[in-house]
């Protein structure tokens, strides 16, 4: 399928066969896009307003110069996405997307501003978050093995529940941040202490 309108409105799109197609400057407002195989497929310029990706395949999708506003990912594929490549000039204050349950392994989230974020129940492992401000995100129940915290800001992020993190506490903000008790015992890794 090639999309032919500009602007999309209210629109449901099921079991979509997109893999590494283009789609350039159409706006989706309040669309939803289940079971949909877009791997690889470049989206340029294009807006996405108050859409929801439920089952998709999204694995190294592009997204150069795209703005979100409101749209969730549930249960999607989103392996090695460069989530630089967005365009946030018209984000404000909360993070212009979501993820639910969904894999985000090797993406980039390289020093971004994204108060808010949420990444529940997802596997993000080997996410680069360096350098990024993720004033209270939150990770719960995440995997977060291999993931990539520095100089981040996490103050007031929850992360209960999440696991296999290695937050150095000297070269990262988290005041304020939730942690679960056994999981919490990894923070002292990086100051290479014993406990008794």
């Amino acid at each position: 399928m090639q999309f032919k309108e500009s602007e999309y409105w209210a629109e449901s799109f099921s079991d979509l066969a997109m893999s590494e197609k283009k789609v350039v400057g159409i706006e989706f407002d309040d669309c939803t896009f289940k079971g949909c195989d877009l791997k690889a497929c470049d989206f340029v310029g294009c807006r996405f307003i108050d859409c929801q990706f439920v089952s998709c395949d999204m694995n190294v999708v592009t997204f150069s110069g795209c703005r979100f506003e409101s749209t969730h990912f549930s249960a999607c594929k989103l392996n090695g996405v460069d989530w630089t490549k967005v365009d946030y000039s018209e984000f404000i204050h909360e993070a212009p997307f979501s993820f639910y349950a969904s894999v985000l392994d090797y993406s980039s989230f390289f020093g971004e501003k994204l108060e808010g974020l949420s990444l529940r129940q997802c596997r993000l492992c080997e996410v680069d978050f360096r350098e990024a401000r993720l004033k209270g995100a939150d990770f719960s129940d995440s995997e977060l093995r291999g993931t990539l915290f520095r100089h981040s800001d996490l103050s007031s992020a929850n992360f209960e529940g999440a696991s296999d993190y290695q937050i150095d506490l000297r070269i990262n903000t988290i005041a304020g941040a939730r942690f679960s008790r056994d999981e919490a015992l990894s923070l002292l890794d990086a100051l290479e202490i014993t406990l008794c």
